[in-house]
């Protein structure tokens, strides 16, 4: 995902009316502590509580002024993971992000004969699904920093244990969270299995749980996605998103707030994911670049934890039905929700599936025949999909959903 340089120069919340207007009443204008605070998920120093707020999150997070580590905070930008199968060369950021998901659900599904389905049947849909949850599954359980954590991604993303989690599948939808057991890591599957049954204090005054199109304020901003590609052949694929302040309230009397990926953090200890200074929240952000034949591809989403299950969708039914760009974008596209989500409240809802009803009604009965809890979408509303593509002879093409009439491709 886009993000680059101090976060001074990605977010001038100074700029911003309303944080203006609250420093200017309630702290005289003055934010000591700010970008300290915006900063600290990327590597800040630790301080110990109550010396800054009095909290104890805060104490585990690290509140500490550091000024020339925040100058020189910047995203690591290390090589994403890459793997090569039957469908080609797949780059995708690693499991700081959801970006594996769509590689594993990808090891999985290539040992299915999909490109004999229907790409809009009960079969096919059925497959790609029980994979999404299989993929996710392990990503509740094993993803997180991999500077604070120990991630077995070798064995996530090798053949062999895409393999083996394909046997999981049958012909019947699962109601049950189905993390792999690697060896030395089974507590962290157990941990994530009773993450998804533990009952949770809900607020009922709680900001809406993910960014969505909705138009909540006079302020406008979500996450977006946007694929490039210039006439040397460089690609880029970004998802820039974080500014979610619907969900990220600003702190009374303080100026600032938390920052919107922290909720995917979790409190209880030796997690991936565990809160903890320097670490980095777990993401759903998740560009796609794809390599083939001297074919490129760049392809991405806003989406929340629907990013890599629209992707996967689109990409497989280009990928194995011969399905045009633009034509993938405006087929009929589906998601599950029974893995457990990322945003507040944190909800798993066993065996639900939402589907656009294009598909067709026969299809949506047949799917919930097999034991899916499906919830037909209004038409026209899955997926913010975009993707940009340079074929070998150096002719580009781009596609972007019609949905919402957000998206554009462009060329020139």
């Amino acid at each position: 995902s886009m993000g680059c340089g101090p976060v001074w120069e990605a977010m001038t919340l100074s700029a911003m009316d309303q944080y203006r207007t609250l420093w200017d009443k309630e702290i005289g204008g003055a934010p000591p502590m700010m970008f300290n605070f915006m900063n600290n998920f990327y590597g800040m120093g630790g301080q110990p509580k109550g010396e800054t707020m009095g909290f104890d999150v805060l104490a585990r997070v690290g509140l500490g002024v550091n000024p020339e580590a925040m100058h020189a905070e910047r995203v690591d930008g290390y090589n994403p993971l890459a793997v090569a199968d039957a469908v080609g060369r797949k780059r995708k950021l690693g499991p700081w992000g959801q970006g594996p998901v769509l590689l594993q659900a990808l090891s999985i599904l290539k040992n299915f004969d999909l490109a004999a389905m229907d790409p809009n049947g009960p079969d096919f849909v059925h497959t790609v699904i029980e994979a999404i949850k299989l993929a996710y599954a392990d990503r509740e359980a094993y993803y997180g920093d991999p500077a604070h954590a120990d991630i077995p991604l070798e064995t996530l993303l090798s053949d062999a244990y895409g393999a083996e989690r394909a046997k999981l599948i049958s012909d019947t939808a699962s109601t049950e969270q189905r993390p792999g057991r690697i060896p030395g890591h089974e507590h962290l599957a157990d941990a994530a299995i009773e993450r998804a049954t533990r009952e949770f204090d809900r607020n009922p005054e709680a900001a809406p749980q993910e960014p969505t199109m909705a138009h909540l304020s006079e302020k406008r901003g979500d996450t977006v996605h946007l694929d490039v590609i210039d006439q040397w052949g460089n690609m880029v694929a970004a998802t820039p998103s974080g500014g979610w302040l619907q969900s990220s309230p600003v702190v009374p009397g303080l100026g600032f707030p938390l920052n919107s990926r922290a909720q995917m953090f979790w409190l209880d200890e030796g997690l991936p994911t565990s809160l903890a200074p320097g670490r980095r929240p777990r993401t759903t952000l998740t560009p796609t670049l794809a390599e083939k034949d001297g074919r490129g591809l760049v392809f991405g989403t806003p989406g929340g934890d629907q990013q890599d299950q629209w992707q996967l969708v689109w990409f497989l039914r280009f990928v194995h039905h011969g399905v045009d760009l633009q034509e993938g974008m405006d087929a009929p596209l589906f998601h599950s929700m029974h893995f457990q989500g990322s945003f507040y409240p944190r909800e798993c809802k066993p065996g639900e599936m939402m589907i656009e009803p294009a598909v067709g009604e026969e299809a949506i009965e047949a799917l919930r025949s097999r034991g899916h809890k499906v919830t037909v979408a209004e038409p026209w509303s899955v997926g913010r999909l975009t993707a940009a593509l340079r074929e070998p002879d150096g002719l580009l093409r781009a596609a972007a959903t019609p949905r919402l009439m957000q998206a554009y491709a462009v060329g020139r």
